[in-house]
């Protein structure tokens, strides 16, 4: 026997001979059956491994197949044995879809009364995610992945693999944020985690309780009643699916990012990992995600101006970046933020106001420490404080409509607002409200507004129009500069 088979055979010796509270024996090293046990166990874990059985299959059946591995109580690893198990595993993968939501119904905790025992609503609770010693329970979050794994699937969302939800609740450990409301998989689930008792509670969309409930029915024909089995007449205003999700597969490639700390302080590097075999779509849309959060592509790595952890997390545990056309959001080009900036006259004790922020591309031209920003999206507000702004979360027009009752009003503004249904208009004039006498307000508009006297009480003036500066539309813009009389 080579050296190299020597020690591959040994590993197993050596394994098998690990009890847990006892110290090593020379003499459990001739236990050939426990070490041919190991053997089994392992291959069959590699088999599970090369499928995606594992994946399709409910938690129930994940935990059976684990402990069994864990406990090398597999069946002998033969041809025999293997290539029927294997073929009726991936013949029962339909099975298996009715399974998992029967699995996550009986899952859900009895002590809780918003559990409701006719079928599934909007809200849930899982109880014992986290241990109390707030580690996570891979068993309690694959159900959680099982019902995302459904709702995907509700959704023509393919691709989760059974232990990702798992780096999701990690991601809201990390947080901190216990307690607090999370929208996942483009806000078709919610879930929030309280530590110290260990329980998930989960909304999910009125329309995806129903559907779960139909495939209930379909196991248990006489047990749902029918009010559980209605379609919602309406749609619900709290899950206004506004994002799209990403991929599973981008997904995975951003977990994998490594940031580093540049020596000398103030710049952060991303690597995307290779050796993943995802696709070249799947990595050419990881690095489109890390350029809309504000890294700057150099050969293999991306550049940020500031720590783009916490802005990461966000995106890996909402799974998607705001959506361009919901949110109206198209950043400012360079050249126009430059002549707008130009126009605003800034003083050096100015203080500045930035509605519909985005990823700051004129708050950027802004002394941060006077800046205060408004971005209806939490993922780029997170971006806009890691650059040392104060950004405010909230519908420009909302957050507006609030300030006009308090005495703060800032010397300068500059905007760059949504375009569609008169947006444009209404946040000027919003904006207007919040400059002090003498102050000014610099907006980039749509050329079409050009020429008009936009404020009254305001002097205004207008630049030339640029065409074509903004990536992916074929709109025409002007800057519009305005000063209060």
């Amino acid at each position: 026997m080579r050296g190299d088979e020597f020690r591959a055979a040994m590993s197993y010796f050596l394994e098998a001979s690990e009890e847990r509270g006892r110290r090593f024996s020379i003499e459990s090293l001739a236990n050939v059956e426990a070490a041919i046990a190991v053997l089994d166990a392992t291959y069959w874990a590699k088999a599970l491994a090369l499928t995606d059985v594992l994946d399709c299959m409910p938690q129930a059946r994940r935990d059976e197949w684990n402990k069994a591995i864990a406990e090398r109580k597999t069946v002998a690893f033969t041809e025999e044995a293997v290539r029927p198990t294997i073929a009726n595993l991936l013949a029962s993968r339909r099975k298996f879809f009715s399974e998992r939501v029967d699995g996550i119904f009986r899952g859900l905790s009895g002590d809780h009364v918003t559990n409701q025992p006719q079928g599934f609503s909007k809200r849930m609770i899982l109880a014992d995610v986290l241990d109390s010693h707030g580690y996570t329970s891979h068993s309690r979050a694959g159900l959680i992945n099982d019902l995302r794994s459904v709702i995907a699937t509700f959704m023509g969302r393919p691709g989760l693999k059974h232990y990702e939800t798992g780096y999701v609740i990690k991601r809201i450990a990390e947080s901190r944020a216990w307690g607090e409301w999370h929208d996942i998989d483009g806000g078709a689930l919610r879930i929030r985690i309280y530590r110290g008792v260990g329980t998930a509670h989960l909304e999910i969309n009125p329309e995806m309780s129903y559907r779960l409930n139909g495939v209930l029915a379909s196991l248990y024909p006489m047990a749902i009643p029918a009010k559980f089995r209605a379609r919602p007449k309406s749609k619900s205003k709290t899950f206004k699916l506004m994002e799209r999700p990403l991929p599973f597969a981008v997904l995975r490639l951003l977990e994998g990012c490594k940031v580093d700390a540049v020596p000398g302080g103030g710049t952060w590097t991303i690597y995307l990992p290779y050796g993943m075999d995802e696709g070249k779509h799947a990595r050419q849309e990881a690095e489109r995600v890390l350029e809309a959060i504000g890294g700057v592509p150099t050969k293999h790595l991306f550049t940020f101006d500031f720590n783009p952890r916490e802005v990461l997390n966000t995106v890996l545990i909402s799974g998607c970046l705001p959506d361009a056309v919901s949110h109206q959001f198209y950043p400012t080009p360079s050249s126009v933020a430059e002549a707008a900036f130009e126009m605003l006259d800034a003083g050096p004790d100015d203080t500045f106001l930035e509605p519909s922020a985005g990823l700051g591309g004129l708050a950027c031209l802004l002394p941060p420490e006077r800046t205060t920003c408004v971005e209806i999206s939490g993922m780029r507000c997170e971006v806009l404080r890691a650059r040392g702004y104060q950004a405010h979360q909230a519908d420009f027009i909302a957050w507006a409509a609030a300030q006009r009752a308090s005495t703060t009003r800032f010397a300068r503004g500059l905007m760059n607002p949504p375009y569609s249904e008169g947006r444009a208009l209404a946040h000027l004039r919003e904006a207007s409200t919040l400059i002090q006498a003498g102050g000014r307000l610099v907006a980039v508009l749509p050329a079409t507004l050009r020429g008009k006297d936009l404020l009254e009480g305001w002097e205004g003036e207008w630049s030339g129009v640029f065409a074509n500066e903004f990536a992916g539309t074929g709109v025409s813009v002007a800057i519009y500069a305005a000063t209060r009389t």
